[in-house]
Formats: C-alpha cells, structure tokens, sequence
C-alpha cells in the first residue's frame, strides 16, 4: 500500500468529530419520534395505538406520505429539519410532534425531519465511484482472465448478480490496494460471491459458513469439477471459437430467465434457455487447479454419461450447455487450433509438461483451491487460525451478513492483524442483540457471552444508545420500493391485530409461547385464518361461530386505514433508523488507533437491494509492517 494512495484516501474520509455530530442528530430526532417504530402491530387495536400516538385523521397522513413520494417534496416547501422547534397553533411541537400531548400533529414536519436524517441527507456516505477512483489510482483493475468473460447472470438471479458484480470489483480493488491475495467471506451462504472473486480476479477465497449443507455441496459438486474438467474445458474452448455461443445443436436461441429458486420448471426442463447455469451450482465452488494435458483425448462416452447425470442430479441443463459458466477463466485456456496428440515432439510434449507444473506451483499444487468453503460458527473472539491453517494477510468481506455476525465481523476485523481490510453489507437489524434494550433482556442479559451487536460506538455506549426490536424491525422496511409503488402487506397485518382482540376478549391470551406464523397465505378467508390460527395456538376453536369471527373483522374493518396510515409512517423512519446503525458501525471503526481510513458506502440500487450500505475500512499502514515482524 503505497503512502500516496492513503493520503488520496485521507483526502475523501470523514472526520470521527462529524459523525459523532451526525450520530447526536439523529439520535435527537429517534428520541422524539421512535415510539411510533417501536409500536408493535400485533397490538394496534388492543392497546389503541393510533389514539395515543397520532392526533391527525389517517386520510389525512396518507395524504401527505404519498404526496411525499410523488413530489419527494414540493420545491417551495422550504423547513429547515435541523430546528427542533416551531409553533402551530397554540401548541409547541418538535419534528411534528407535540410537546404536551407527544403525539403527532404535523405530518409532513415529521417527513421533512426523516429525510434530513436519514444518511442521504445527513451526507455522510462517500460516493462508490470516488472511492474506487482513490483506491485504485492509477492502475487499471483487470479481471484474471479477459478471453473468457464470465456472466454472473447465468448462474445467480439479478438481484444477486447486481450485488455481486459491484461489490466483487470493489473487494478486488481493496485486496489489490492492501496487496493481498486472500479473502475471507464470512456467512459465505451459496458463495455466489466467493466464486465470482475466485473466477473474475483470481483471488484466493474462503468461504465461512455455519450451513454444513452448503460445504458439503460445494465439496461434492468439486470432486465432480475434478473429474469432468477436460469437458469444461471443451466447451470453454468451443465458447471462444463460437464468441460465446456454445451449444449449437439447440434450435433457437431463447431468453435467460430468473428465478430465485432452483425448483422452476424453468431450471428442470429439458428446454432450458442455452448458456443457463441453475442457481444452486454456484455452490459447486472449491475449484481446484487441475492439470489437464492438452494432448488428451476426447471425454469418454462413460465421462459425459457422467457428465450428464450430474446435470439430472442436480437439475441443471443438458451437457450440451456451457458448464463453463462455474470456471475460473484459467482453467479454460486452450491453445487453438488443437494439434493431435500423435503429431506432438518429444519437445514439444516436455515444454507443455514444463509449463503445466509451473502453473500448479504458481496455485501451489493440484490440490489448491480457488475457493474454500469451510463450516464454523463464527463470533468475534473466533480464532481464524484454527479454521484456516493457511491464513496469511488477507481481506475480510460480509455480504448481507445476518444480525449480530455483521458487528462480529467488524470486531474481529479490529482485533485480528492479519485482517488488512474489512467490507461489510449487514441486513435483519431486528436479529441484533441490543445492550441497553431494558424490555428484552431479562434474565438473559446476565448470562450473555461477548459483546453486544448494538451499541457498538463507545460514543453511543456512553449515551446508552437505544433502538429497540420493533424498531429495528422497522429498519428492515424498504422505504424506497414502497414509494416507488410496492405496497405493504396491510390485510395480513391487519388480520393478525384483529386476532389478538379475539384472543384477548375469549382466550385470555395476550401473549403466547407459540406463533402464528404465515396463516395468512394459506386462508382463503378471514375465518378461515382465525381457525387456522387457533389451531396452531392449541386453542379450542369450537367455542367461536363463523358469524363472531366474522363480527370482528367487519367492526374492524373501517378502521384498517389507520394501520396502513401507521405503517407508512414507521417505513418513512426506517432510513433513520438504519443510519443510526450503520453509523454507529461507523464511530466504532474511527475509534480504533488501528485504522487508516473507514467510510459508509453505498453500493447497490436500493430498488433492487434495499439493504445497500456497506462499510469499508483499512488498517493503518504501521500496523501492518508490524505483523510482517511478528510472524
């Protein structure tokens, strides 16, 4: 890592003394205005939610909220979202809501005041492209292998394809400004983005995950890559001949389809779309550097009938589609035209051998992987070590890493030395445990291990810093797929508050051991989603009629308004809410003596991946000249 490079980076970085700043801001804001998110669903009718929080008819609020989507706000609405005061009426308010009362009374104060708080309006994200520009300089980020482009497309759904293409250019840019070769993909999941660094640039890729399933289908689909390379190797060589049309027996040429499930018929049929590699073979990934002799024969008609029992196997296509898709580019050379092994000289035969063992040496050994899948359960005080024996430096990288597992990586990222650089996409912010969320610990904060996913900053520990469950779960909500016209699943929502006043009136029952789960999908009616339920609660159903139940939902019913109107407002916080977290994520890597430079990033289009933010930081270039001396 060059010193000029880290002064460009120095150049871009956020002072710790801003989003300290930023970070007051919106916890002033949550203060006011987080009892909303904290409300719970389930109890909006029984605990008469609406009446105690919001002071405005709900024609009125949805009014206002889709007003705000439309026009983003009128150009000649001019508030400033930093005021913590002004006055309506004979009433004082803050952020819309009013100083006695605390409820809410001006609607579009409150949006005005969200979307100034939230991390597009806070501007405390540096832009992807100026980052990219920074790390990289200049020097050009080529891929491993050019002849042989690789199609993420074909093996993974777009929304998936989105994700990984642009964080594996900014990984790979990250390694190559550290100047390391290993990554580490914690929650490595299917490994669609382990393959992908491995195969596009060449990087030497473990993938971490706590699924025995996907290891182990990663380790067989490998021992068939093993077997069956020189057909790969074919039909790579036939994609380069043919500009990348392979397959050419098939009449038509179709359209790629999408599907985030590999049990569609799309996937199954024998009339799959040429070039169409299932969702699930990405997992096929530990590929190996293999020596195959470029005087070998053709595949045997035992090989390619293996061949294509792993396509029915697994559900794929037919052997005459490109497996090269799930390759990496280097184990797809193929000199052309093809010289029969017969016309070969002995010279000829020990420079190709020769340059064989040079390769595997270059990978170290026939049995070197690309890319590793290995199961653990990793925390933050996991030794990385004992998982991988063959750590050197490397680059640590989280891709919608669950929960608590996303602030696990960025403390292991701290305390481990070899980790150079961190980049981390968390997601389910409502699986986080909570330091100071007094209402879920109980007992079990006593018997707790390790440290908490929320609070991380010690700034905001020193504030006790509070979100709470439904707030967080309220974080997950995607406010700009909603505005652009995607709705909010308001009936089964509506059903289930509905439900928990009948299981108040007639069963006692406010809360339960046991859940509903996903009834609605199921019901065909509100009726029938009462009896549904009630038989998964274990409660005697016998005691309802049909026209009680359906009593309830008709009184209800015009008051289902009021939900839609609450829910609204809480998507309209979740950007706040998720910027208090990540921000927090934020403070505690500026804290640390260790790193160089740390920013918030966003990297995908919300619309196609809501959870889009991504957290990128670099140790310090001291603390790294310090490991070399320690091992």
């Amino acid at each position: 890592m060059s010193t000029l490079k880290m002064s460009y980076l120095e150049s871009i970085d956020i002072p710790l003394v801003l989003i300290k700043r930023k970070l007051s801001h919106i916890k002033e804001f949550l203060e006011i205005s987080l009892s909303i998110a904290n409300a719970h669903t389930v109890d909006f009718y029984t605990h008469h939610v609406w009446d105690e929080f919001i002071a405005v008819p709900p024609q009125s609020v949805l009014s206002v909220i889709n007003s705000s989507c439309v026009q983003r706000m009128t150009a000649d609405r001019k508030r400033n979202t930093s005021c913590t005061r002004s006055s309506v009426g004979r009433d004082k308010t803050r952020y819309g809501f009013c100083d006695e009362s605390k409820r809410l009374v001006d609607v579009a104060a409150l949006l005005d005041a969200a979307k100034g708080h939230a991390l597009a309006g806070l501007e405390v994200c540096v832009p992807l492209s100026q980052l990219l520009r920074t790390i990289q300089g200049q020097d050009e980020l080529l891929p491993a292998e050019e002849d042989v482009p690789l199609e993420p497309d074909e093996f993974m759904n777009s929304k998936k394809s989105h994700e990984v293409q642009i964080l594996s250019k900014l990984v790979a840019s990250l390694a190559k400004h550290c100047r390391v070769q290993q990554v580490i993909d914690v929650g490595s999941g299917k490994g669609y983005l382990c393959s992908f660094l491995s195969m596009r640039y060449g990087l030497k890729v473990y993938g971490i995950d706590s699924s025995s399933s996907n290891t182990h289908g990663a380790q067989e689909r490998n021992r068939k890559l093993k077997r069956f390379s020189k057909a790969y190797r074919r039909h790579g060589r036939a994609r380069l001949q043919g500009g990348g049309a392979v397959g050419k027996g098939k009449e038509g040429k179709g359209t790629q389809g999408e599907s985030d499930s590999t049990t569609g018929s799309g996937l199954q049929s024998d009339r799959n779309v040429e070039g169409l590699v299932p969702v699930h073979e990405v997992t096929v990934v530990e590929v190996p550097f293999v020596e195959v002799p470029t005087d070998s024969p053709a595949p045997s008609e035992d090989e390619e009938a293996l061949a294509s029992a792993w396509s029915m196997d697994l559900g794929g296509p037919d052997p005459e589609n490109p497996f090269i898709g799930i390759l990496s580019p280097e184990l797809s050379e193929q000199p052309c035209p093809r010289v029969p092994p017969s016309e070969l000289s002995a010279e000829e035969r020990e420079r190709r051998k020769r340059e064989n063992l040079e390769r595997k040496s270059a990978r170290g050994g026939s049995d070197g992987a690309l890319y590793s899948p290995l199961t653990s359960y990793v925390t933050a005080e996991t030794e990385l070590r004992d998982i991988i024996t063959e750590l050197e430096d490397a680059l640590v990288v989280g891709l919608h890493t669950c929960g608590d597992l996303a602030s696990s990586t960025l403390r292991m990222f701290v305390s481990r030395q070899e980790l150079r650089a961190v980049c981390s996409v968390g997601c389910c912010y409502h699986l986080l445990s909570e330091e100071f969320d007094q209402l879920r610990q109980g007992s079990h904060a006593e018997h707790r291990r390790g440290p908490w996913g929320f609070p991380m900053s010690q700034f905001l520990r020193d504030q006790a810093g509070f979100c709470g469950r439904n707030a967080r779960m309220s974080a997950c909500l995607a406010l700009e797929r909603v505005a652009a016209g995607q709705g909010l699943p308001t009936e089964s929502l509506f059903y289930r508050a509905v439900l928990h006043v009948i299981l108040r009136d007639h069963y006692k029952a406010i809360k339960s051991e046991k859940r509903v789960g996903n009834v609605y999908s199921k019901a065909t009616s509100f009726v029938d989603y009462v009896r549904r339920a009630l038989k998964k609660l274990d409660l005697d159903e016998a005691k309802l009629s049909d026209s009680l139940i359906q009593d309830y939902h008709d009184k209800y019913r015009p008051r289902m308004q009021e939900m839609e109107a609450f829910n609204m407002l809480k998507v309209s916080l979740a950007p706040c809410i998720e910027g208090l977290i990540l921000l927090d994520r934020l403070c505690y890597l500026k804290e640390q003596e260790n790193t160089a430079f740390s920013a918030l990033v966003q990297l995908f289009d919300p619309l196609r991946s809501p959870r889009c933010y991504g957290i990128i930081s670099i140790k310090k270039q001291r603390t790294m000249l310090t490991l070399k001396h320690q091992f």
